[in-house]
């Protein structure tokens, strides 16, 4: 069931966007790395897990969001900061939070992604931040596609240039064109989601294929790897292609509330497919579908809201 709300303002969509990412994000972290046949039944995924669950990252409180959302929150602010998406700023924001917890709640950085710290001790060692990113086709992790709505929330230019971008934003971790396709689909849903389009998915598919069209090595990721007119099933896996199928299928699930706990419910990678579904059924809902007792339990507040805001000032 695919829940719309074409009345919804901008202001709704982009708050809920941001909180949306971040709720899923923090909603999945104690569920993380456990099969799907060990995830509690939709009814009993909370913050707090049901008693006796084996809850991942024991020592973290519960509601506290986790690398997806910080390294989202980098972003966010590097492109306010700087008005345009750079690298190399994007680059000292995200080596500062695997450093010293910056935008991490309580400045504890208590996970982080294989491809992801490769690139940014890369980046420590003096690598050009459109470089740091490994390319390889077995570097195709969600590193880069967990974090990149901001850049769908804050452009407003072209969608050539939106889709560029994303491929730039990706290449400072993941530098492999696979994940790059990725990303940019996922702006250009983004987008068209709070544009108030009625099927976004399938606009932004034609749109990417068309902006490909001269682009073979990116048409041909699009086509054979992440396969778009497939149905939208996925394992909840770290894979990109994976999470964003994942993502995909979880916000077909229901509203908010439903779809990322249906991301959850997927196993494995629970914290980045519910933080990717999560914002996309956030903006697609508002932020008022986001449970407000979820939103209460969120924790660093004091990280997010002043960025929140500023996003919002801006679009008015």
């Amino acid at each position: 069931m695919l829940v719309f709300m074409p009345s919804l303002s901008r202001q709704d969509r982009l708050l809920g966007g941001v909180w949306g990412l971040l709720v899923g994000d923090a909603l999945g972290v104690p569920y993380e790395f456990h099969a799907a046949t060990a995830i509690p039944t939709i009814d009993e995924i909370e913050m707090e897990p049901p008693a006796g669950f084996a809850r991942s990252h024991a020592r973290v409180p519960p509601g506290t969001y986790s690398d997806d959302g910080a390294q989202a929150l980098c972003l966010l602010d590097s492109l306010l900061s700087r008005e345009t998406l750079d690298p190399e700023d994007l680059g000292r924001r995200l080596v500062g939070w695997y450093q010293s917890g910056y935008l991490a709640v309580d400045g504890d950085v208590f996970d982080c992604g294989v491809q992801t710290g490769a690139a940014l001790r890369a980046l420590i060692g003096g690598a050009h931040a459109t470089q740091s990113g490994p390319s390889l086709v077995g570097a195709n992790g969600n590193g880069s596609l967990m974090r990149v709505l901001p850049l769908a929330l804050w452009h407003r230019g072209s969608a050539a240039e939106l889709v560029a971008f994303a491929h730039a934003q990706s290449c400072v971790t993941h530098g492999h064109a696979r994940s790059q396709a990725c990303c940019a689909l996922y702006c250009l849903w983004a987008r068209h989601v709070l544009d108030g389009d009625d099927q976004p998915w399938t606009t932004a598919v034609e749109a990417l294929r068309r902006l490909y069209a001269h682009e073979e090595d990116h048409l041909a990721e699009l086509e054979f790897h992440i396969r778009p007119d497939e149905p939208a099933e996925g394992q909840g896996s770290g894979y990109v292609v994976d999470c964003l199928r994942s993502a995909r299928w979880a916000v077909g699930r229901g509203p908010y509330e439903l779809a990322v706990k249906a991301a959850i419910s997927l196993g494995r990678d629970t914290d980045t497919t519910a933080c990717v579904a999560g914002g996309i059924a956030g903006l697609r809902d508002g932020i008022d579908a986001i449970p407000e007792r979820w939103r209460n339990r969120l924790r660093g507040r004091e990280l997010f809201a002043p960025l929140i805001d500023r996003l919002v000032a801006r679009s008015r």
